[in-house]
């Protein structure tokens, strides 16, 4: 049947869900091979009782860098028939921080049959990262590349997205193939004209026609829906494409559109009225409820409006809306070829904009104010009459470790009753299973101005030590000696020091670690190989806990030199003292009387000291708890001694992601 042709009477209303795929950069962050590689992309329905891939519609090169090397280029792109999927050239990477421009357009078309939920029904994207060895020869010819796929990232498009999209994608695979895909998705929901489905595109081939889709729904309801989610399809579409115009300051000219509006029947004004003149000023006024809010229902109080309407009325409302939108899905295809770096530059800023919106579900936040002085609440008479003169204590909670669980806990329940459904392209990597993403609480300390000296006498012993000392980590012996020495070589660069993380770092020792099988195996290590890091984290490196290496870095004028410090942990992680790695004091040097408690807080108080900032300077201090999901570390000796969560920091970087998109100034 001709794309003209109106049928009037028993006829189907078909639509096809388009995804447009623009592959912008392959940045090689740090890929430990070197190689050939090449990415794979395919697109399905998702919960589909029968597996359904999209079909690759149109391949657009969008130019060819002129550096390009053509040795670091293999072979063709190409597309796999038993899986519809796409797959780009083989390209070499050679060194870290290489570039491969890709300039790519896949669109990809999926039929929307009787197995779809137009509410419920999402599409999974999947990027794979493909990998054969170099050889003399070039690439290895009898490995299919199929067979070698490295790492693999999904994306989910939810339902309110796919009525229409416009979004920047990267794609990082993993730790272990650190890259950067630049990427952005594009989706809208187009009719179909045609009753018969075009033969898949073959591997030679970069066009094929717009598929159709066979089945067919033939109730009043159905075809309302449909009729009511092209109209907010065209209203979406018409509204983003206003919006990416004028972000990059090109003018787009409607006027073609608004003549295929205006041709629109005026037969039926209820019609016209429940679907809208569709004209740019009238911007999103009819849009379909599973867009507007977060009820995935629709609402069928106002689809019985389409119901009054005849079939043939149906029809008319249909296809006209399915001319806007083709118009309007045309008109931003070439839009986006002429402008696609202006474009991805948008869509990149908006979607750092939404990072802290949409991850802040699994982050909690709190402010707290940062005491004085910490002091011992059984200290000698001096201690005591200090913590009377201070102008506000440190009140310890009965078991800071246990309600910082017990809070990211209550918050995993809360998370298990949410609907999460917008219109953002959801990472599967953190949405595939949303109970199993870490639970970050944030602590913002206030900061409160400098104490005088004569509030502590700490600052006496401070005075006795050269401010230009700098700790860069805590390793060896040698490092230590360093230390204890005036050390004006990293003097000229301190002024560009900007943010310190510390990921769970034990930065005032082991003096109070109440973990007794970890202190067991401490000890045994220090039998058995003396170790002088363990020396040093357990004071044991002297006598004198005051000529410990831990003791004296402390005293030094390091971390002041920082603008912003933030400092994570974990209450799960048994390998470093929870105090210790948040900077703070615990409840046994509290109750300790002995002169170990009064030297633990001189330590304590000289690394606060150095936090608190200059009246005129602004520091942001955060404390980051980082709260691990227990039931994907198992029931075994690494849990239990907490080793379990201690590795977490490193094979996850979920909750680096998290800190990194919610505070970016602190990390530009």
């Amino acid at each position: 049947m001709p794309p003209s042709v109106k049928v009037k009477s028993e006829a189907t209303l078909e639509t096809v869900q388009e995804i447009a795929v623009y592959l912008h950069r392959f940045h090689n962050l740090d890929l430990f091979k070197q190689g050939w590689y090449q990415i794979k992309i395919t697109v399905r329905w998702e919960d589909s009782e029968n597996v359904c891939f999209g079909i690759p519609a149109s391949i657009v090169q969008y130019e060819v860098p002129p550096d390009l090397d053509p040795s670091s280029i293999y072979g063709v792109w190409r597309i796999d028939d038993t899986d519809n999927s796409f797959s780009t050239q083989s390209f070499r990477i050679k060194y870290a921080r290489q570039d491969v421009h890709l300039d790519l357009m896949i669109v990809f078309n999926l039929r929307r049959n009787n197995l779809v939920d137009l509410a419920t029904t999402a599409v999974i994207l999947k990027f794979e990262l493909i990998y054969a060895p170099m050889t003399e020869h070039g690439v290895e010819l009898d490995l299919p590349l199929d067979a070698s796929s490295a790492a693999i990232h999904e994306f989910r498009i939810p339902p309110k997205a796919l009525v229409g999209l416009h979004s920047y994608c990267p794609v990082h695979f993993d730790a272990l193939h650190a890259v950067l895909v630049d990427v952005s998705v594009h989706a809208s929901i187009l009719k179909v004209a045609s009753h018969s489905f075009a033969s898949k595109l073959p591997s030679n081939s970069a066009n094929t026609e717009v598929i159709a889709d066979q089945s067919s729904d033939t109730s009043n309801k159905g075809s309302a829906v449909l009729v009511k989610v092209l109209s907010a399809s065209r209203d979406i579409l018409l509204e983003e494409l206003q919006k990416i115009g004028r972000a990059i300051n090109e003018a787009l000219d409607f006027s073609e559109f608004v003549s295929i509006v205006s041709n629109m029947k005026q037969e039926n004004q209820l019609a016209n009225e429940v679907i809208g003149q569709g004209k740019p000023h009238n911007g999103r006024k009819f849009l379909c409820p599973i867009v507007q809010g977060g009820n995935e229902d629709l609402d069928f109080q106002d689809v019985e409006k389409f119901c009054s309407l005849s079939q043939n009325e149906l029809m008319d409302c249909f296809h006209s809306l399915g001319d806007q939108l083709s118009y309007l899905w045309k008109t931003f295809l070439k839009f986006h070829r002429d402008n696609k770096t202006k474009i991805m530059g948008v869509l990149h800023e908006t979607w750092i904009r939404e990072r802290k919106t949409e991850w802040s579900i699994w982050m909690l936040y709190s402010k707290v104010e940062m005491p004085h002085q910490y002091t011992n609440s059984k200290g000698d008479e001096t201690s005591q009459r200090t913590a009377k003169r201070a102008v506000s204590l440190w009140k310890l909670p009965d078991d800071p470790i246990q309600i910082a669980a017990t809070r990211a806990e209550l918050h995993r329940k809360s998370i298990e009753q949410m609907r999460i459904n917008n219109r953002s392209i959801q990472d599967m990597q953190i949405f595939g299973d949303p109970l199993r993403t870490p639970i970050v609480i944030v602590e913002h300390v206030l900061n409160v101005p400098r104490r005088f000296p004569s509030e502590n006498s700490l600052l006496r012993h401070i005075g006795h030590i050269d401010s230009d000392g700098f700790p860069l980590s805590l390793n060896y012996d040698s490092i230590a000696k360093k230390f204890a020495q005036p050390n004006s070589i990293m003097e000229p660069f301190l002024s560009h020091l900007h943010t310190y993380v510390s990921v769970s770092g034990p930065h005032l020792g082991y003096l109070y670690s109440s973990n007794s099988l970890f202190n067991s195996g401490l000890w045994f290590l220090k039998k058995l190989k003396g170790t002088q890091c363990i020396h040093q984290l357990t004071f044991t490196d002297d006598p004198d806990i005051q000529n410990t290496f831990l003791y004296k870095l402390c005293q030094q004028k390091t971390l002041e030199h920082f603008r912003n410090i933030i400092l994570l942990s974990s209450p799960q992680d048994g390998y470093v003292p929870y105090h210790s790695a948040r900077i703070e004091s615990c409840q046994a040097a509290s109750r300790d009387t002995s002169k170990k408690s009064k030297l633990f807080m001189e330590m304590l108080n000289a690394c606060m000291d150095q936090i608190r900032a200059n009246s005129t300077l602004h520091r942001v201090f955060m404390r980051c708890d980082v709260n691990f999901d227990p039931s994907t570390q198992g029931k075994n000796l690494d849990s239990i001694i907490g080793r379990a969560a201690h590795i977490e920091f490193l094979d996850s970087d979920i909750f680096a992601k998290f800190i990194m998109w919610s505070f970016p100034d602190l990390f530009r």
